[in-house]
């Protein structure tokens, strides 16, 4: 699942976000607030979210894995999928071309949320996303599996990506 395990990758990166994951977002985040999930997978973000007192208004993924969740890459995702939502709240894929692309589309739209690993922000890679970076939450490591004995083997953060070029702030745990 990492680059430090031999474990094979589920395909589309399918991992469920867990509610660990989401508790360092939420004071980040207004209660009452709309959102779009564009990678949704069975809807684990979205009820974990919706759960802290925000409204889903939109949901999709390339590969829906649950009622009520559409089909829909977010590698294209357009202001009208957004149905309104203030924030576009994601897991995206860590795969890193889709998931750049998701961080151009996206950024471009609304206010976005991203859950990926924390050294990403480390690489020659993040340079040209980093200026559009507004913040970033740590989270620590993640539990992906459920049931799994341990942890995943990175560090994990939330970004907040707009269409405007920035300074970063950094929040630690």
């Amino acid at each position: 699942m990492g680059k430090r395990s031999d474990f094979e990758r589920e395909a589309l990166d399918f991992y469920p976000t867990p509610m660990a994951a989401v508790n360092p977002l939420l004071p980040f985040l207004m209660p009452g607030g709309t959102f779009c999930e564009p990678c949704a997978g069975a809807g684990d973000l979205v009820r974990h979210l919706e759960a802290a007192g925000l409204r889903c208004v939109s949901a999709f993924d390339v590969k829906p894995r649950h009622d009520g969740i559409r089909q829909h890459d977010a590698s294209f995702i357009t202001k009208a999928d957004l149905n309104g939502a203030k924030y576009i709240i994601t897991n995206p894929p860590w795969d890193r071309p889709p998931m750049h692309q998701i961080i151009e589309r996206c950024s471009l739209i609304a206010p976005t949320w991203l859950l990926f690993d924390a050294d990403w922000m480390h690489t020659r890679q993040a340079v040209p996303y980093l200026k559009y970076c507004a913040m970033i939450v740590a989270v620590g490591r993640v539990k992906w599996i459920e049931g799994s004995d341990g942890a995943g083997k990175d560090n994990c953060c939330w970004y907040l990506f707009g269409p405007e070029p920035t300074e970063t702030v950094f929040y630690g745990r």
